[in-house]
């Protein structure tokens, strides 16, 4: 027989025991209708970036689309500009300037970016809107998931998912958009009947599992996983308190108003028997999106989209009750009554974010159409000489990054009387690639060293303002000083 072990009571004795699972869903959250202030604010801020998404892969600037990231030629063409691979130092920086931003936002406001401009925010609230019109509000829904199948509610669900799956499908294939040509894509997915007659489509393979890859992610975050995406999947969520302080805007519960909570019944003097301003009706419970209770403190969950604050101050409208019992605030102002906004720290971000968008605009607005590498030709003889002149032999790489063709010229610029030998001017189509060997040659007299410093410089015929210089070294003989 084996030793007895104790079940948790005994061990515990009449303490209780809690555990906290790393990963827990308390099933389907039903969201409660809402009109409001920042409900408002939701709506507006999504969606023209709802429209900006859909939209611009169907935009054309040149003769192309105005937002396309080429891969498998390279180019990555973004309105008026392309942007090659060697380019891809700018993006870098484009990222680091988008996460300082979002924190210097942060410790201002709290993540208002998640609440309200977040793409799984943005979409959670198109599959929410989705499940509304065909559903209903909360109790119907919840009406309508205790109630046997019947065929009411296989149109209803039925309905539902329809709209999900559209929304996917448009969201996965205009994401795809963004990297070929969303005409043609849209065009490959219509089906066709072949000559065997069997239906089929002209869409690439690879085109086809990207756009129904997205389709499906698209379904599932927004459909199923939602506030699951929030809690555990976004590292935002995690790193989030180290941006804040006590002056950060955020939504807070005045507890100190509220408390203490409870029912009360009409012209009833609820302040003499004790209680607060919060009548404990779990409106700001029922908004949320992700099924938090802002009453119990800032929380890691929160995402400050300000739902439970419209919902509070529409029961605080009908109770005759002062707004603001749940409000974007600080916890210095709750404590306080007073919110510093001009803080050391702040000041700190902003000045970074812009310093880097500066220094960014300026790289951008100066950077060359045209890119030259000079590689010396190791496999023949340092130098040659002919005659009474030295020369040296350069592989010369010019890359045409503009958007138009044009024909370069070399010109060598040095200390002597540098010349270029062995070559005319070439044509070199939009994003073309020219290599070819170089002649540099000096007399020999001239050279006041056996190792010269020498500039190789590319500059498109017609337009002096594309060019582009190299630096490289040309080897001669040793000259006895």
């Amino acid at each position: 027989m084996g030793e007895k072990i104790p079940t948790v009571e005994e061990q515990a004795g009449s303490e209780e025991v809690r555990y906290r699972k790393l990963y827990e869903s308390d099933g389907r959250i039903y969201t409660r209708k809402i009109s409001g202030f920042y409900q408002n604010i939701r709506r507006y801020t999504g969606l023209p970036l709802i429209v900006g998404f859909l939209l611009m892969p169907w935009l054309v600037i040149d003769d192309r689309p105005a937002m396309l990231f080429d891969l498998p030629a390279r180019k990555f063409h973004i309105l008026w500009m392309t942007f090659w691979p060697q380019d891809g130092m700018l993006l870098a920086w484009l990222l680091i300037i988008a996460a300082f931003t979002l924190f210097t936002v942060t410790v201002l406001v709290g993540r208002v970016w998640c609440g309200f401009t977040c793409p799984q925010t943005v979409w959670t609230l198109m599959f929410i809107w989705a499940e509304h019109f065909c559903e209903g509000d909360r109790n119907k829904m919840m009406k309508l998931d205790k109630q046997a199948w019947s065929l009411e509610k296989v149109l209803r669900k039925g309905s539902k998912h329809f709209l999900w799956i559209l929304i996917a499908f448009i969201t996965g294939a205009t994401f795809v958009g963004y990297f070929t040509p969303i005409r043609e894509l849209l065009i490959g997915f219509w089906p066709s009947i072949a000559d065997s007659g069997f239906v089929t489509f002209s869409v690439s393979p690879v085109a086809a599992f990207w756009t129904l890859f997205f389709t499906f992610m698209t379904y599932m975050n927004a459909g199923w996983l939602r506030e699951q995406v929030c809690k555990y999947m976004c590292p935002y969520a995690r790193f989030q308190s180290v941006m804040y302080d006590t002056d950060t805007l955020a939504v807070h519960y005045d507890k100190a108003r509220g408390e203490s909570r409870g029912p009360r019944k009409p012209n009833e003097d609820y302040k003499a028997a004790g209680k607060g301003d919060c009548i404990d009706c779990s409106w700001c419970v029922q908004v949320c999106p992700v099924d938090i209770d802002i009453r119990d403190g800032l929380q890691y969950d929160c995402i400050n989209c300000g739902l439970c604050v419209d919902a509070c101050n529409q029961v605080m409208d009908k109770m005759g009750y002062e707004r603001g019992l749940i409000r974007y605030t600080s916890e210095d102002e709750l404590e306080h009554g007073k919110t510093k906004f001009l803080r050391p720290r702040l000041f700190g971000y902003v000045a970074a974010v812009i310093v880097m968008i500066s220094t960014f605009v300026y790289t951008v607005e100066t950077r060359e159409p045209v890119s030259v590498d000079v590689i010396r030709d190791r496999g023949a003889r340092m130098y040659r000489l002919s005659g009474d002149q030295v020369q040296n032999v350069y592989t010369v790489k010019i890359n045409n990054m503009d958007r138009h063709a044009h024909s370069y010229d070399i010109a060598v610029e040095g200390d002597a009387d540098f010349r270029i030998r062995g070559y005319r001017a070439m044509q070199l189509e939009e994003g073309e690639i020219f290599t070819m060997p170089v002649r540099v040659s000096v007399p020999k007299d001239q050279l006041e060293s056996s190792k010269n410093t020498i500039y190789i410089i590319v500059t498109a015929k017609g337009d002096k303002t594309i060019t582009a210089r190299e630096k490289t070294s040309f080897i001669g003989p040793h000259v006895e000083e």
